[in-house]
């Protein structure tokens, strides 16, 4: 059985020079392709309404949730090359003015239930909880203003995001999504 490398063939005039690794056997080549994981939850053939919200909801949130990570990894970034502290402060009042201008209105539309959502995945994408990052950007006093606001309307900041406990549904939800499937 020897390995070999092989291009794929010509299709519809249009030559694909992905190299693939193939093996002959018994006169035949076999293609080998590595395949991305496929995730399968057990769910019932049609989710019931809290499920179809709940799949909505995270549909609508996630892709802020994936902005905020990038946006944050970028401005960390910036903010360690910065020289001073008035250098820092300024930075980070740009960021936020940048984040209100193009995302404030569509922010301010989100139900109760989807800033949750949002705030349990900006936890998975940066691996803080919203109190840590609010702490390390605006300060403690501000960080425990935001916890106290959040605890009037039953939620709490400082909560981790627990994928295979309180936040599986949400978790198998963004799963699917970034396997395409939803």
């Amino acid at each position: 059985m020897a390995q070999h490398e092989v291009r794929s063939g010509e299709q519809k005039g249009i030559r694909d020079k992905t190299p693939v690794m193939a093996k002959v056997e018994g006169g035949d080549t076999l293609i080998i392709q590595n395949l991305q994981p496929v995730v399968i939850f057990a769910w019932k053939e049609r989710p019931d309404r809290k499920t179809r919200r709940l799949i909505r909801n995270v549909k609508k949130v996630y892709p802020y949730a994936r902005l905020t990570g990038i946006m944050l990894r970028s401005y960390n970034q910036r903010l360690q090359e910065a020289d001073s502290k008035r250098e820092r402060r300024k930075l980070m009042r740009q960021a936020e003015q940048e984040l209100k201008e193009d995302y404030g209105d569509d922010l301010r539309k989100l139900t109760f239930t989807q800033g949750h959502i949002l705030l349990k995945l900006i936890d998975r994408e940066t691996g803080d909880t919203s109190y840590e990052l609010v702490e390390e950007l605006r300060g403690k006093f501000v960080a425990f203003f935001w916890q106290s606001f959040a605890r009037i309307f039953g939620f709490n900041l400082k909560r981790d995001y627990d994928p295979e406990g309180e936040d599986k549904k949400i978790e198998q939800i963004v799963q699917l999504i970034e396997q395409g499937s939803l």
